[in-house]
C-alpha cells in the first residue's frame, strides 16, 4: 500500500480496501485466494457474533486481533526486499503465532483472567510476549514506526521507571507483571480494540457494501448536479462530494484519493490557483472525520470512554461539522468572486432529478441509518446491520446496481481489509493505555499540565491544542485522540470543563492534525494530485480551514454549540454562529460585497469570533464591527481597486 496506506492510518476509518490500493501485494492463484477466504470468513464470523450469538467481550476482541494479524502479514511485506506476489517465509511462522496464542488465551481463560497482571504464569508471559511483539509488527507495517517507538518508550518507562526523576518516578514493574497485565483487558484488549472490533468494523463493512454497490459514485454526480453550475462550481462540488463521501469513510486522506483526482483537476482549470484547489480538497475531505452519522473511529471509542450512547457523539457533533463546511463553502465562494471564477456549463452536468430517479435508491441506507440512530435510538451496532442489509435490497431496485454473489463477496472482503490499520492502531494505543493504567502516568501528566497552565483554562486548552497537533504528525487520528484523551482531558474536566466538550476538543484538533504543517497528510496527498508545493497547500488549508480551529474554542466557552441546552438558544447560537462564519470568511479573504483592505479585514475577523462564540454580549460586539465594515463599504472608506483574473468556464476555449 506503500505511502499512501500510511497516510490512510493517519484517518479514522479508511474507505473499502480495494478502492485505496489494498492487498497491498499483488497476490495470485493460492495467495490471492487464502486473503480471499480468510477476510471472507472474518466477515461472516463478526455478522454472526454481533447480530445473532453474543460472546465474552476479551474473546471477541482477541479473535478480532487474530484475523487482523494473519490478514496483515498476508497483505503487509515485512520489508522492501520481500516478495511482491506470495507469501514471506517468515510470514506463515507469524501467523501461526497470532493462532497458538489466541487458542491459549480461550483453553485457560477462566483463569487467565484471575490472574492477570498478578500472579502470571511462565505461559502467560510467553504467549502474551508473542502478541505484543505481533502486535508492534502489524503497526509498524500498516502505519509506519511512529507509533511502534512511541509504545516501545512507554514500556520502557514500566521497566526503568523507578530510575527516573522526582515527578514522573514509579516504584518499578518487573517484565513478567508488564507483559501478563498487557495481554488482558487492560492493556491490549482494552476498549480501543474492543471498539475496532464492533462499531468500527460494521461501518466499515457498512462503507464496503456502500461503494461497491456505487454509491459513492451517486454522491459524486449529486454533488456535481448541485453545485458544479455556481461560480467556482468545481470546489464546492469537492465540498459536497467530501462531506457526502466522510459519510461512508470519515477518512481525511480516504477522501482526498477517491475525490481528489476528479475535484482538484477540476479547479485548476476554472482558474483556482494549484494551491487554492488542493487545500479546498484536503480541508473539505478533513471534515469527513467529524461529519456525522459516521465519523473517525476516534468518535466510537469517545462514546465507549464517555458511557454514553453514540447518537450523543453524533448529535454533538452535528453543528461544529455544519460551521465547518459552511465556513469552507464561503471561504471559497469568496475566492471565486476575487479572481471572477465561472462554474461549469449546466450541459456538461448531470441533472439532479436523473441522478435522483436513476440512482437515489442507493441513498436510502443513509436515511436507514439515521433513523435507527436518532429516530429509533437503536444502537450503532444494530444500525449498521440494518443499514448493511438495506444496501443489499435497495440494490435490486435497478439492474445496474444488483448485488449478485460476486458483489456480496467482494464487499465481504472489503471490510476486513479496511478494518486493518485502525485495529493496529487500537491494540498499539492499548499498550500505551495499559502503561499508564498500570504506572499512573496519565494522573501525572494531568497533573503536570494542571500545574504548567497555572489552572488558567485559556492557556491549557492552547497547550492541548498543540499536544494533539504535536501527537498528529507521526500518530494516527486515532491513536492521537487516544493517548492525549487519557492524560489530558482529566486536567480539562477538573479544570470545570464538561467531559464530552473536553473529548470533543481533543478530537478536533486531532482530526486538523491531517491538514496543519509541518506534517499535514491529507493536504500532502491534495498536493501530489494538484501538482505543488506541499507546505503552499498546507498553509493555504490551514487558511480556509480557520473555522475549524476556532469553534473547539467556542464550544468549549459555549455548550449550546454541541447543542447541550434549550433548544431556543441553540437555535440561536447556530444562526449567530452562521452569520460569524461568513465574516470569518470575508475577513480572511479581504472580501465583503467588494474586495476590502485590512481594517475592515481586522474587524470581520473581530466580529466573526464574537458571533461565533454563544452569548449576548459577544454577539452584540460582533453585530457592531460587521456594520461597521457594511457602512465603510457602501460608502467606499478604505476601498481599492481589484484587478480580476479573466473570467474562465470549464469548457470554454
Amino acid at each position: 500500500m506503500g505511502e499512501k496506506g500510511k497516510r490512510e492510518g493517519k484517518s479514522g476509518l479508511p474507505v473499502p480496501a480495494e478502492e485505496e490500493g489494498l492487498p497491498r501485494r499483488n497476490l495470485t492463484g493460492f495467495f490471492k485466494l487464502s486473503v480471499r477466504v480468510v477476510a471472507v470468513a472474518m466477515s461472516v464470523w463478526q455478522v454472526f457474533v454481533l447480530a445473532v450469538y453474543p460472546m465474552d467481550p476479551f474473546q471477541l476482541r482477541a479473535i478480532h486481533l487474530c484475523f487482523t494479524l494473519i490478514l496483515t502479514f498476508l497483505l503487509f511485506k515485512a520489508d522492501k526486499g520481500s516478495p511482491g506476489n506470495k507469501i514471506h517465509f517468515s510470514d506463515i511462522p507469524l501467523c501461526l503465532v497470532a493462532v497458538l496464542s489466541t487458542v491459549y488465551l480461550f483453553v485457560d481463560f477462566d483463569n487467565l483472567i484471575q490472574r492477570t497482571g498478578v500472579d502470571p504464569t511462565v505461559w502467560d508471559v510467553v504467549f502474551g510476549t508473542c502478541i505484543l511483539l505481533l502486535v508492534l509488527e502489524m503497526t509498524r507495517r500498516t502505519t509506519g514506526i511512529t507509533l511502534v517507538i512511541l509504545a516501545l518508550v512507554f514500556i520502557g518507562y514500566t521497566l526503568l521507571g523507578q530510575y527516573l526523576p522526582e515527578g514522573v518516578r514509579h516504584g518499578g514493574y518487573s517484565y513478567q507483571r508488564m507483559v501478563s497485565f498487557l495481554f488482558s483487558t487492560e492493556g491490549i484488549f482494552t476498549i480501543p480494540l474492543g471498539v475496532s472490533a464492533t462499531y468500527v468494523f460494521l461501518f466499515i463493512l457498512f462503507g464496503s457494501f456502500l461503494s461497491v454497490s456505487g454509491a459513492g459514485t451517486t454522491f459524486t454526480d449529486l454533488a456535481k448536479a448541485l453545485a458544479g453550475w455556481a461560480r467556482g462550481g468545481p470546489a464546492k462540488i469537492a465540498v459536497i462530494a467530501s462531506s457526502l463521501f466522510g459519510t461512508i469513510s470519515g477518512s481525511a486522506v480516504a477522501n482526498v484519493m477517491v475525490d481528489g483526482w476528479m475535484t482538484i483537476p477540476m479547479m485548476k482549470s476554472v482558474g483556482y490557483r494549484p494551491q487554492m484547489a488542493g487545500a479546498v480538497e484536503a480541508v473539505a475531505s478533513t471534515g469527513g472525520q467529524i461529519m456525522p452519522p459516521v465519523m473517525g473511529a476516534g468518535a466510537f471509542i469517545m462514546a465507549e470512554v464517555l458511557g454514553v450512547p453514540y447518537t450523543k457523539i453524533i448529535v454533538a457533533a452535528a453543528i461544529p461539522a455544519i460551521l465547518y463546511y459552511f465556513a469552507l463553502y464561503w471561504m471559497i465562494d469568496f475566492e471565486a468572486l476575487r479572481y471572477n471564477l465561472k462554474g461549469i456549463p449546466r450541459a456538461e452536468l448531470p441533472k439532479a432529478r436523473v441522478v435522483l430517479f436513476q440512482q437515489g435508491h442507493l441513498l436510502v441506507p443513509i436515511v436507514v441509518l439515521l433513523y435507527s440512530l436518532i429516530v429509533l435510538e437503536t444502537s450503532p451496532i444494530r444500525a449498521a446491520l440494518w443499514s448493511s442489509l438495506s444496501i443489499f435490497i435497495c440494490s435490486f431496485i435497478r439492474r445496474a446496481t444488483r448485488m449478485g454473489g460476486r458483489k456480496i463477496l467482494e464487499s465481504l472482503e472489503g471490510g476486513p481489509k479496511g478494518v486493518l490499520e485502525v485495529a493496529a492502531t487500537c491494540a498499539c494505543a492499548g499498550i500505551i493505555i495499559g502503561v499508564m493504567a498500570l504506572t499512573g502516568l496519565g494522573m501525572r501528566i494531568s497533573n503536570m499540565l494542571i500545574a504548567l497552565s497555572g489552572g488558567f483554562l485559556p492557556l491549557a486548552l492552547f497547550l492541548t491544542m498543540i499536544v494533539s497537533f504535536i501527537l498528529g504528525m507521526g500518530l494516527p487520528t486515532t491513536a492521537s485522540y487516544v493517548i492525549a484523551a487519557s492524560t489530558i482531558a482529566p486536567a480539562l474536566t477538573q479544570m470545570g470543563v464538561p467531559p464530552l466538550a473536553a473529548h470533543m476538543f481533543i478530537f478536533y484538533f486531532a482530526c486538523l492534525s491531517a491538514i496543519t504543517p509541518p506534517v499535514a497528510l491529507a493536504a500532502f496527498a491534495a498536493a501530489g494530485i494538484a501538482q505543488t508545493g506541499l507546505w503552499g497547500v498546507g498553509l493555504c488549508a490551514v487558511k480556509i480551514a480557520a473555522a475549524g480551529y476556532i469553534i473547539p474554542y467556542m464550544f468549549i466557552y459555549g455548550p449550546s454549540l454541541l447543542m447541550i441546552g434549550d433548544w431556543r438558544e441553540i437555535v440561536y447560537s447556530l444562526i449567530t454562529a452562521c452569520i460569524g462564519t461568513i465574516c470569518l470568511a470575508g475577513g480572511l479573504q479581504g472580501w465583503m460585497f467588494k474586495s476590502i483592505k485590512w481594517p475592515q479585514r481586522i474587524l470581520l475577523v473581530i466580529a466573526a469570533l464574537g458571533l461565533i462564540k454563544p452569548g449576548l454580549t459577544t454577539d452584540i460586539i460582533g453585530a457592531i464591527c460587521l456594520i461597521a465594515v457594511i457602512v465603510m463599504v457602501k460608502i467606499g472608506y478604505y476601498q481599492r481597486e481589484v484587478e480580476f483574473a479573466p473570467s474562465v468556464q470549464l469548457g470554454a476555449k
